[in-house]
């Protein structure tokens, strides 16, 4: 008799330990979506990225709100500002008619994905990558120079810029949630 209620006590707690890990997997599942996830493997694809990288970004920049606007006049889904877009649209040769056309998410994601690969051609290291998409290309170069945020000149020991420095801690970890959820 004993051995039956052990029994069914260990049971009772496999089903619950397994009912609450699927929980806290569908609450992830649901904070971290797949959403425009064809579009982020079309053009991730395209401009050699991975798609959980550029999923990553898009979750820390807008958390998928693709009329987001942020306050420093960045818009859509990976929060590109004007001036960017401006530029990149001659570096991509590609129509740009103004802010209306970053909220557009196929139009984003493609832009925001080749800036991504243009930082990466530039950088190579993915940290310095998302640095200098947060906090801009020239700062990352300086910082880069300077013993005091790094010592060998290609790796960032620290960001002086606090925003910066939780930027690349977020979109981090988001890959590190995406790549548990969704193995590619």
């Amino acid at each position: 008799m004993k051995n039956k209620s052990k029994g069914r006590i260990k049971l009772i707690i496999a089903a619950t330990l397994i009912s609450c890990i699927l929980i806290i997997i569908s609450l992830y599942v649901k904070f971290y979506p797949l959403k425009y996830y064809d579009l982020v493997k079309k053009y991730a694809k395209q401009y050699n990225l991975e798609p959980l990288r550029v999923m990553a970004v898009i979750k820390a920049e807008s958390n998928f709100n693709r009329e987001a606007k942020s306050n420093k006049n960045a818009y859509g889904l990976m929060q590109i500002t004007e001036s960017t877009a401006k530029w990149a649209k001659d570096e991509m040769q590609i129509d740009y008619k103004g802010a209306s056309d970053l909220n557009n998410e196929e139009y984003n994601i493609k832009m925001g994905c080749w800036y991504l690969s243009y930082l990466k051609k530039e950088f190579g290291d993915w940290d310095l990558i998302i640095a200098s998409y947060n906090g801009g290309p020239g700062n990352v170069k300086k910082w880069l120079d300077n013993d005091s945020y790094s010592k060998s000149g290609n790796k960032l020991d620290n960001i002086p810029f606090l925003e910066t420095d939780k930027y690349v801690k977020k979109v981090n970890t988001n890959y590190k949630i995406y790549k548990l959820l969704y193995k590619e």
